[in-house]
């Protein structure tokens, strides 16, 4: 619930206004005295703050002033009488994000009250955003200098000086999230917005509303207006991370955002404009996705104008001593508990093991093992446990496995023995695989609608 505050010498404006605002929701403190006003929203977040121009003790431009002097940046919207040119332009100029004359109608009031809430939000998303973008510039980075990251850099380097789309494709825990940053951080929009959403952590309707928005009533809950990521990415760039777990009809309304940068949000008629950079990011094959008609053939070579492929660590071997070196400084850093190094063995077997979740796997064992180690140096006998558990030597016990057989037949037995062992528990079976419970069950899902699918062709030819 939105905070907003009132103030103004006159009782009955206060009141008034109290009432309109409480009715749509919102939580409404008066102050009759600016100056106990200002001491006040010093101490708490205010989401707006309307005030009268002339008041005795204090004017509405000695308010916004020393609520700046603060370091208050709630939007403060100037109620007048008195609305001249020169007001209004002093007004803004010391900070008021929009001025109303007085008598004023509610409805115009709620229309500046909501602007002044979505401006406040989308500051401070970019505020945390930008913050996060600078977290992965100074403590994340590609890390690697072996032939194949030094093709992808290349790589990288013309893509981002790009405005079009870009699909960066690759195995879960390789990276997808930081190379797409990577992309945003030195585009010509770097310092526009840069926005993520998640396709597979909502269902399909509040996923429309996130990406489109929605209009006041348009569904249960729905109590006032709000953008969706494409507004508020207006001249920057959108990361559509796990592309493919879109559903078909928002595939329909996406593919016509690329196509003619046009949109309306949920419960609305009207027609929408974004200049939106899009970056879509996936571990599927969207080709065979598209070949079983599970994602769009047109809306795939809308997002495949700058295609990235991600390789996976083991297609990286060379770089494993690099990328230890860089985690477990990280991790020693982060800990404080001096430094630590891998002993000859331990990095042999490191660089033996397959690591079927990638980068992220990696790290997470570099993390362990600096916490776990007591002493200055990681041993074989601390990490082997961990990689040796799914090495080559493990699988002598599947019979069923043999060279030449495809990787995704292998990775489903692996997987399928894994959860039997563990009773289909999929917290503990994900992490004796190295993947994360979220990865385990994506590729769940996507064997069962396989089944389903070729259960629904052998029914419809009479098999």
């Amino acid at each position: 619930m939105a905070r907003i505050a009132v103030i103004d010498d006159k009782e009955i404006l206060r009141e008034s206004l109290d009432e309109a605002l409480s009715r749509e929701d919102y939580s409404v403190t008066t102050f009759s005295d600016p100056i106990a006003a200002v001491e006040a929203i010093k101490q708490e977040w205010y989401d707006v703050v309307l005030t009268d121009l002339k008041m005795p003790r204090m004017d509405g431009i000695g308010v916004i002033r020393e609520l700046a002097a603060a370091g208050c940046d709630s939007p403060v919207i100037m109620m007048t009488a008195f609305a001249t040119v020169s007001t209004a332009v002093e007004a803004m100029k010391v900070g008021a994000f929009d001025y109303i004359q007085k008598p004023f109608e509610v409805d115009n009031v709620l229309v500046l009250i909501e602007r002044a809430i979505e401006h406040s939000r989308l500051r401070r998303d970019n505020e945390a955003l930008r913050t996060s973008l600078d977290d992965l510039t100074h403590q994340r980075r590609l890390v690697g200098s072996g032939a194949v990251m030094t093709a992808l850099r290349a790589q990288l380097d013309q893509v981002a000086a790009s405005h079009a789309t870009v699909l960066v494709c690759g195995e879960s825990g390789t990276g997808k999230e930081l190379v797409s940053s990577h992309v945003q951080r030195y585009s010509p929009r770097a310092n526009r917005p840069l926005l993520a959403l998640n396709c597979a952590a909502l269902s399909a309707s509040l996923l429309e509303s996130e990406l489109f928005g929605h209009e006041r009533g348009a569904f249960t809950g729905a109590d006032r207006s709000r953008k969706g990521r494409f507004e508020l990415a207006d001249g920057g760039t959108l990361l559509l991370d796990e592309i493919a777990e879109l559903a078909p009809a928002l595939q329909a309304k996406l593919l016509r955002v690329l196509q003619e940068g046009e949109f309306e949000r949920v419960g609305s008629s009207t027609t929408r404009r974004a200049d939106v950079r899009i970056i879509a990011t996936t571990n599927r094959n969207l080709e065979a996705w598209v070949a079983k008609k599970q994602f769009r053939e047109d809306l795939f070579y809308r997002l495949n104008v700058l295609p990235v492929s991600v390789p996976s660590l083991r297609e990286r071997k060379e770089d494993i001593p690099e990328l230890i070196e860089y985690f477990v400084d990280r991790a020693t850093k982060a800990d404080g508990c001096g430094t630590k190094t891998l002993t000859r063995s331990a990095l042999e077997a490191m660089i033996e093991y397959q690591w079927p979740g990638n980068i992220r796997e990696l790290e997470n064992i570099c993390c362990r093992a600096v916490t776990l180690c007591s002493g200055p140096e990681i041993g074989s006998d601390l990490v082997g446990p961990w990689v040796r558990a799914k090495t080559g030597r493990v699988l002598e016990g599947f019979s069923s496995l043999r060279e030449g057989q495809m990787l995704q037949d292998m990775e489903r037995q692996l997987i399928e023995r894994t959860l039997n062992k563990f009773s289909g528990h999929r917290a503990k079976s994900a992490k004796a695989l190295g993947m994360g419970v979220r990865t385990l069950g994506m590729k769940l899902k996507q064997w069962r609608e396989e089944a389903e699918s070729e259960e629904r062709k052998l029914v419809a030819v009479g098999v």
